[in-house]
């Protein structure tokens, strides 16, 4: 009897020690990052766990406060490179006994935001602070239209190139530990200097760093350049190393139907326009008249992006492999633009090492880059958008067809067999030299 009243004392104590350490259960900061973007700067903290936590604001001078419960400090945060953000220094130190406060000296006033992440794959839990910088916003009236160099006034194409992931989402990894974001950046650097070199033609970046830029902002911010066309760049995983091969995806039907909903069911979704500047506001329009038009914009930016990403697939299976011969289609967010015919190149498997080494060598991803371009040019070619040089060209100069050089090959017997000069092959594909390589792609006049 005693030994079972010994038994039950024991096994009560343990059962308050436990309660106790439940209730007290302390966390830790064990590591700490800052990602500068050019509208909001983002403040990671590695937690051991999730954590009950609240934010605030000083003036005079500006202050963020960062209160997190029952957690410790085990890093040094002093020694975060601050240069490119609105931070000046951070200070911390123990409240109230087991609480922690952060606080971050501020340049300027900022709009914080606060937020948890569940563990990944590269990281566990996640406490993230936004400091939007005041003003920063991506829904202010479209950019005007960028004019062409040319006499004539013509607007250029525009072209939103979007590196996929970064900052705190590295995307996939290779084998040898090579993240997505990582490649995915130059190869886009490098497709945006290719475009806006070729006259008539503009490219611009959705992100040109290593920072996190949201699925919907993404849109928001090709909707504002007035784009013609969204290319969002990247690169696929899978959890064997065999599978190979570049793919280009469209929205699907499911996507689009999904979408219309949820711009319909929206009221700010209401006063966009479909079709670009001078299109079609929904503002005044019925419920039903409001959906006509939105299914038929998104039906027709589907065709379009089909016919973009079968350019561009025409073109990749020149330089890498293909693991699908077709365009796919998929509910990607970031292809979900009502107006804008938007495609998703994902440009090779870094799960496979091969195609790891591959995507790390510039001069692979040129050649990508120069694919992807020359799927991009060859469909504008054929459709060039109303109010652009390329259509005024296609008017005035005739159609063009393209041509891909081959052995014995010269720009003179070129130019003879399709009943031109030299000078005007020249000139309509911007070349300084007579000079051709194999594998090159010519524009050549049909009349």
């Amino acid at each position: 009897m005693q030994h079972l009243l010994t038994r039950i004392t024991v096994l009560q104590v343990l059962a308050l020690w436990l309660l106790a350490g439940s209730v007290h259960a302390e966390t830790s900061v064990k590591g700490a990052r800052i990602w500068p973007a050019p509208d909001h700067t983002r403040l990671v903290l590695d937690m051991g766990g999730e954590v009950d936590h609240s934010i605030f604001t000083l003036k005079n001078p500006s202050r963020l406060v960062i209160d997190i419960k029952d957690t410790r400090l085990n890093t040094s945060l002093g020694r975060l490179d601050l240069s490119g953000s609105p931070i000046q220094r951070i200070r911390s130190a123990p409240r109230n006994g087991d609480d922690l406060r952060v606080v971050l000296d501020l340049k300027h006033h900022v709009e914080p935001r606060s937020f948890q992440l569940a563990p990944n794959e590269e990281y566990g839990n996640r406490l993230v602070v936004d400091l939007l910088e005041p003003g920063a916003r991506t829904d202010e009236a479209p950019s005007k239209p960028v004019l062409s160099e040319d006499p004539n006034g013509k607007r250029d194409i525009i072209v939103m190139v979007d590196p996929g992931h970064g900052g705190e989402d590295p995307g996939a990894s290779g084998p040898d530990g090579t993240h997505e974001k990582d490649v995915v950046l130059p190869l886009a650097r490098r497709l945006q200097a290719i475009i806006s070199a070729q006259p008539g033609f503009t490219a611009k970046l959705t992100r040109n760093g290593d920072y996190y830029i949201g699925l919907r902002q993404r849109t928001l911010l090709a909707r504002k350049e007035n784009a013609d066309l969204f290319v969002s760049i990247h690169a696929d995983a899978f959890r064997s190393p065999q599978p190979r091969g570049a793919s280009v995806f469209a929205l699907s039907r499911r996507g689009a139907t999904s979408e219309t909903a949820r711009w319909l069911a929206r009221n700010e979704n209401q006063s966009d326009l479909i079709g670009g500047v001078g299109g079609v506001s929904l503002d005044d329009k019925n419920e039903v008249l409001a959906g006509v038009l939105l299914d038929l914009s998104m039906t027709a930016s589907i065709n379009a992006s089909v016919g973009v990403g079968d350019h561009v697939l025409r073109n990749l299976r020149h330089v890498t492999h293909l693991h699908k011969p077709g365009v796919e289609q998929a509910a990607f967010v970031v292809l979900k633009s009502p107006d804008i015919p938007s495609i998703l190149v994902e440009s090779g498997f870094i799960s496979n090492p091969q195609e790891e080494r591959n995507l790390k060598s510039a001069s692979y991803r040129n050649k990508l880059a120069h694919a992807i371009w020359e799927g991009v040019s060859s469909y504008f070619e054929e459709t060039p958008p109303p109010g652009t040089l390329l259509a005024w060209q296609k008017r005035h100069n005739g159609t063009v067809a393209s041509y891909r050089i081959r052995r014995g090959d010269t720009l003179s017997s070129v130019a003879r067999r399709n009943s031109t000069t030299v000078n005007r092959l020249k000139e309509l594909n911007n070349l300084s030299s007579d000079e051709v390589v194999i594998g090159q792609m010519l524009k050549i006049p049909t009349s």
